[in-house]
């Protein structure tokens, strides 16, 4: 039985994938999806925040309407109420407001992409990080870019199952860990895609850092991860991606 090598493993570790300088032992693939761009100098795969975006913001007026109607009711009773109606009335008025805000940011505060680039020629890693506490939505979130040399990414795989009322649910993908130099401590951790890619995702990554955009099938067309469509208002409020400029030109030229 293996044992993660790395200090901490990542959360439902199944995996270590092969380091980058070794040999993929996959079919390199992205699957359905295809890169943003794939030149010489760099690769750029997309990340989405969610498999559907545009459909839980819906459920913000319906909540506001709710508690409306909950607080119209509750002034117009004629009755004299107790103390534990109102404290109901509070608990779930606060239950409420929380769905409001939360559905509301959730769909429009990530942005449009959380892109990663490789760049073959620098051999580098940047990743268009966004972090939040879903469980806060009263915070700020925010994007926060960072860089990695190659040499200190590592992939892990992982896999969880949960039970629900149809029955268990497994979920699984993998995670980029970044080490620090010459070490196997984990300094930084965030996830390939966030829509659950592959060990072959990982091949396919360490194919073109490895030997470059011909040995891999050639892509389609690039994607503009800032081109949303008119009919989805989640993504036309949020946040377009934008690099810093020094990354962003660092990213995408060779030294």
């Amino acid at each position: 039985m293996s044992h993660p090598k790395l200090a901490p493993p990542c959360s439902g570790w199944k995996e270590d994938l092969p380091n980058p300088d070794e040999l993929p032992a996959l079919m390199p693939t992205l699957g359905l999806d295809t890169p943003n761009h794939q030149n010489a100098i760099y690769l750029e795969l997309p990340r989405a925040s969610a498999a559907i975006r545009g459909l839980i913001i819906w459920f913000a007026p319906v909540m506001g309407l709710l508690l409306i109607d909950l607080s119209r009711l509750m002034l117009t009773a004629e009755q004299t109420l107790n103390f534990d109606i109102w404290l109901i009335f509070t608990l779930s008025s606060l239950v409420a407001i929380w769905s409001v805000w939360f559905s509301v940011k959730i769909e429009v505060a990530p942005p449009r992409d959380q892109p990663l680039r490789f760049n073959r020629i620098r051999q580098r890693l940047y990743a268009y990080n966004f972090n939040c506490r879903w469980w806060n939505p009263f915070e700020r979130w925010r994007v926060q870019p960072v860089a990695y040399d190659w040499s200190q990414v590592r992939a892990e795989r992982w896999l969880k199952r949960g039970a629900t009322s149809h029955g268990v649910v497994i979920k699984g993908g993998v995670v980029l860990s970044i080490v620090r130099p010459g070490t196997n401590e984990v300094i930084d951790r965030f996830p390939l895609t966030t829509m659950g890619a592959d060990a072959h995702a990982w091949a396919y990554i360490c194919t073109y850092m490895q030997q470059g955009p011909d040995a891999l099938p050639p892509p389609g067309p690039p994607k503009d991860h800032n081109d949303v469509s008119c009919l989805n208002i989640a993504l036309l409020l949020a946040p377009k991606v934008k690099w810093p400029a020094d990354m962003d030109r660092e990213s995408r030229t060779a030294p």
